[in-house]
């Protein structure tokens, strides 16, 4: 792919991640057009269905949260900080992530319905918080029977809240999921 179009492509995606977050299925690839600044011609060539950009995007943004989480796995060596950090830099990018997930087919627990690229990328996002999750275990900073679908459950339950308290109600439950996984208090009162 040429340089051009490679960075097509990439604003295609860019925009796709941001007007899917905004507007769920209602998005159209003319408003990701625009915003990406190119032609509609442009989007389909790299993308022949709506359907392959969002799991195009999706996979992207999956690989974009993995790059986060190995980076704060690098750049923290406390696990248990490391773990608490993770947890609190998912749930704040949670609604954006699963308003993007839920435009993805319905799957069964051995994926099919999804391209092997969103599998793929799931799956390396999922060891990636495993091994956040199992280094804070081994610190002594997080339950021994916990495990990463526990993890993963939970967030996208603490994804898809809205309530009238908005960010204080989601901190309050973030702060309970912590101190139920066995996060030690001085990281869940230090993290707020």
């Amino acid at each position: 792919m040429r340089r051009d179009g490679a960075a097509n492509r990439e604003s295609v995606l860019l925009a796709a991640e941001q007007v899917f977050g905004e507007k769920g299925a209602a998005a159209s690839t003319e408003e990701i057009a625009r915003r990406a600044q190119v032609s509609i011609a442009t989007v389909f060539r790299n993308f022949p269905t709506k359907q392959d950009l969002i799991e195009a995007t999706a996979a992207r943004y999956l690989d974009g949260l993995t790059g986060q989480a190995r980076h704060l796995a690098d750049s923290i060596s406390d696990p248990a900080e490391a773990f608490t950090t993770l947890l609190r830099t998912l749930v704040s990018v949670g609604a954006a992530k699963m308003a993007l997930m839920d435009l993805l087919p319905p799957h069964g627990d051995d994926g099919q319905g999804l391209s092997p690229q969103v599998i793929s990328a799931a799956d390396t996002f999922l060891g990636t918080v495993g091994l956040a999750l199992e280094r804070a275990q081994t610190a002594g900073a997080a339950r021994a029977d916990v495990t990463v679908e526990d993890v993963s459950l939970l967030l996208r339950a603490l994804a898809h809240v809205t309530t009238p308290g908005g960010d204080e109600a989601v901190e309050r439950a973030l702060r309970i999921v912590l101190d139920g996984l066995g996060v030690p208090n001085q990281l869940i009162r230090r993290a707020t």
